[in-house]
């Protein structure tokens, strides 16, 4: 076993390998502790792993100082937490003048497949002169489990599918400061692509049918691998119908009892507490994700009726019967998704006479804005809705500015709350990017 982790180590610093669009995150690492990369299966983990791994290289880190593993390498099967030292003593039999007189850099992809790994990880950190970079996603545990199993000793950062503004680099469409006329039609029509097509980088460029096929595929591995296998559900019928149902109402209330007699309808004798397990392992998994209404008291928060998206509203179109998903909502989940890359602190608002403000957001620098997805404000009376229910919002949180994204509006009202900018989807998404357009 020792001499066939010699040749996967020395195979693997053979880093002449297509590392795709660069992405949008910045990891930083932290002496003593593992860095961890957590998302949605097929976002993009693995390859960005090799990313920083092209980064080190390129800033002059030797291939030798680079310990990189995939544990699901087939020549692994028979590591154990008993022999998992092997990797260490064998790469340091391959290079011994680099212990405890380099930094070496160990990339452990799915490394949860092995049992007893943490502890592993642990003496690592403690003992060798080395920086950690972790990734994972199998049925043994997700990315979000590894950051809990390493809690004290590591740092999350989260990767999501395709930015607008990686789709657009994918495109080979590369913004300056300053953004012209004739550029800003390119992105306009990026934008239509992206709004068809989502962000999962490997359906960036395929046509429909296989969009929606590899989409379906998607779904199920988190369906059967990530819920039903791992939590050995056993009403696994349920779990695929509740996920249709929640896709069908992307952007939409739902609360558990109208789930649970959903369920019910369809013949499932699932516990109402089930119901809110599936809901908390699809949003570990990355797939789905619930907004409360916003309210001091968390008791009513969750008393109340919950939101609901998706991870890409492209998903959304591939695997929603089409019956209740409508357009509005898709631009919804997408602009939700935008913010969510920022911050997890969004809710949707109530003001005191009923009107919803689709998101209410806390910032990092703990600032709050009023964000309203309307797709268009042609019909004045959805103009009127739409700016009396934000300016309410406005009012009553004490804000002076707020925002409605549409498609393709652009205007600027002066309400008696303040100011309100209307923008087009795909100048809010550079917006997030700190793009400034001219």
């Amino acid at each position: 076993m020792l001499e066939k982790i010699k040749g996967i180590i020395l195979d693997s610093q053979d880093f002449s390998v297509h590392t795709g669009v660069p992405r949008q995150l910045n990891i930083e690492s932290i002496p003593g502790k593992a860095t961890i990369c957590m998302g949605v299966r097929r976002c993009g983990k693995s390859t960005y792993m090799l990313q920083l791994i092209e980064h080190l290289l390129n800033s002059g880190t030797s291939p030798q100082n680079i310990l990189y593993i995939n544990f699901f390498d087939d020549r692994l099967c028979n590591l154990t937490e008993e022999n998992l030292d092997l990797v260490t003593e064998a790469y340091y039999s391959l290079f011994p003048d680099k212990k405890n007189t380099e930094t070496v850099y160990c990339f452990f992809d799915e490394i949860q497949v092995v049992k007893g790994w943490e502890s592993f990880v642990d003496r690592i950190l403690r003992t060798e002169k080395c920086e950690m970079y972790i990734t994972g996603s199998s049925a043994r545990m997700l990315s979000k489990e590894i950051a809990s199993a390493m809690r004290g000793r590591s740092l999350s950062w989260e990767l999501f599918p395709f930015s607008f503004k990686e789709f657009l680099t994918y495109k080979e469409i590369y913004l300056q400061e300053h953004i012209s006329t004739k550029k800003r039609l390119y992105i306009r029509n990026a934008f239509e692509e992206y709004l068809q097509c989502g962000g999962f980088p490997e359906v960036a460029g395929l046509s429909s049918r296989m969009r929606v096929k590899i989409h379906q595929e998607y779904l199920h591995a988190v369906l059967f691998r990530d819920l039903i296998e791992r939590h050995d559900i056993s009403h696994p019928k349920a779990v695929l119908d509740l996920a249709h149902r929640l896709i069908d109402n992307t952007a939409s209330l739902y609360s558990l009892n109208k789930l649970y007699g959903f369920l019910q309808s369809q013949g499932h004798k699932v516990p109402k507490h089930s119901i809110a397990d599936y809901l908390k392992w699809f949003e570990d998994s990355y797939f789905f994700f619930t907004v409360r209404l916003f309210d001091a008291s968390l008791s009513r928060s969750n008393a109340n009726p919950k939101k609901i998206y998706c991870i890409d509203h492209a998903m959304v179109t591939s695997t929603a019967s089409g019956i209740l998903v409508n357009s509005g909502h898709l631009l919804e989940n997408l602009i939700f998704i935008t913010i969510r890359r920022t911050t997890e602190s969004i809710f949707y608002y109530r003001t005191n006479n009923g009107l919803e403000v689709d998101f209410i957001v806390q910032m990092p620098d703990h600032s709050r804005k009023l964000i309203q997805v309307s797709e268009s404000l042609e019909n004045p009376i959805t103009k009127k809705r739409e700016v009396k229910a934000l300016t309410k919002a406005m009012i009553e949180q004490n804000l002076t500015t707020g925002t409605i994204v549409t498609l393709n509006d652009t205007d600027t009202i002066e309400s008696k709350a303040g100011v309100i900018q209307v923008v087009p989807a795909w100048k809010f998404l550079l917006e997030k990017e700190r793009i400034q357009l001219i």
